[in-house]
């Protein structure tokens, strides 16, 4: 893979890689800085410079290195120490080009937890040393002892005086301005079944989900820890063509609802299956009951999906009915419509969250949810295209996806 030039990296990066690594090389005895920095392929020296200033030695060789060359050196350094200054620096400038999530996302969902504690399992303090090794990061206070750490800070705030809100402690260990990696971790451990209950899990990831959509990230479930998901922070596909033409179809129709209820549908279809089936047939019934009100005719608020559906034909507000075509394909595919509206109702009754699930209830798996969630935006794009067509104004959009 070609590698970007020195010209490509922020040059903040850059900087903050150099001095984070002549600050790993300074822990070293001036003595074994010289043979140090030789087996990490800079320039020799002698112990007379190193003993003058071991943080000068180092950087002065650094400054001779590009941005490509500075980052095999801090691999190379990270094998012989433990820090977080150093693979954070160093994954500040690996992340250089990659999409990034804004501070405003970082900030929104900081404030999921203005109400809510990181974690159901966890104290506070025990939660954040599971994620940001607090006991080898600097006080944050200017005029503290030089043996003070991070971790004292917290333990004084949290512990002894109860005097940091959720906001302060994020910021007090760089929330807001860490690598994305060690953000990404974050998101991965406050979604953890380690660190939430079930029910708070399902009910975060979806929130956090909700933000992190719009930079191009998702919390997807890679596997089970003993029946519960565990989330990864992965890329989202920005939608496929057929998202994509759904949601505009949709919100050509009626943007407020059923257009909302499709972005729900499509927020959950991975990280809460359950839900997403649910906001699925959810979704089928706003369809139908728009387009019968809009046709002048009424609905019973004790009418299910396929009774709704039923309506539509019966009252010949659309033409659905497979006995009103003749050509044997359009009858076949009519009726499977139908089959599919009643099995998107019987899906969400067995195992959507509608209902209580019971002690032998089958819980569904992301693929499922995909399959209901797709099957309904392709129905509902269906009816309200139908009804669009019927009424003489066909909606471009659910054909070419434009305007």
């Amino acid at each position: 893979m070609k590698q970007q030039s020195m010209q490509q990296y922020p040059p903040a990066a850059v900087k903050q890689l150099r001095n984070a690594l002549a600050g790993a090389v300074s822990d070293f005895s001036a003595n074994e800085v010289p043979s140090l920095c030789s087996r990490l392929g800079l320039r020799d020296g002698d112990r007379d410079e190193s003993f003058k200033s071991k943080f000068k030695y180092a950087e002065r060789r650094l400054l001779e290195k590009s941005a490509p060359e500075l980052m095999l050196i801090a691999q190379r350094l990270l094998d012989e120490i433990d820090s977080y200054d150093l693979p954070e620096a160093l994954a500040k400038l690996q992340e250089t080009g990659q999409a990034k999530v804004s501070e405003l996302t970082r900030r929104r969902i900081m404030a999921l937890f203005n109400k809510r504690p990181y974690s159901t399992e966890f104290d506070e303090i025990d939660f954040i040393r599971r994620v940001w090794p607090t006991h080898r990061m600097s006080s944050i206070f200017e005029n503290a002892p030089s043996e003070q750490t991070l971790d004292d800070d917290l333990f004084n705030a949290l512990v002894r005086n109860n005097d940091w809100d959720n906001r302060e402690t994020l910021e007090a260990v760089g929330y807001l301005s860490c690598s994305q990696r060690q953000f990404f971790r974050f998101l991965e451990e406050v979604t953890s079944p380690l660190t939430q209950s079930p029910d708070a899990q399902i009910e975060l990831a979806a929130a956090i989900n909700e933000h992190l959509r719009h930079d191009g990230y998702r919390l997807i479930i890679v596997r089970r820890m003993s029946g519960s998901p565990v989330y990864e922070v992965q890329p989202a596909a920005l939608g496929s063509p057929a998202d994509d033409g759904i949601s505009q179809a949709l919100a050509d129709f009626e943007p407020d609802t059923v257009a909302a209820r499709w972005t729900q549908a499509l927020d959950r279809r991975d990280t809460d299956p359950q839900g997403a089936i649910t906001l699925a047939r959810t979704l089928l019934e706003d369809v139908c009951k728009w387009i019968i009100v809009e046709a002048g005719e009424t609905y019973e608020e004790k009418d299910d999906l396929p009774m709704l559906y039923r309506k539509l034909k019966l009252a010949k507000i659309l033409n659905l009915a497979p006995d009103g075509h003749t050509e044997p394909v359009f009858k076949q595919i009519l009726g499977s419509c139908q089959s599919v509206v009643e099995s998107l109702g019987s899906l969400r009754n067995k195992i959507g969250d509608a209902h209580s699930p019971g002690p032998k209830k089958v819980k569904p798996a992301a693929r499922h949810a995909q399959l209901a969630v797709n099957l309904s935006g392709t129905m509902a794009t269906f009816l309200v295209s139908t009804w669009a067509a019927t009424k003489g104004r066909p909606y471009s959009t659910a054909i070419t996806g434009r305007r």
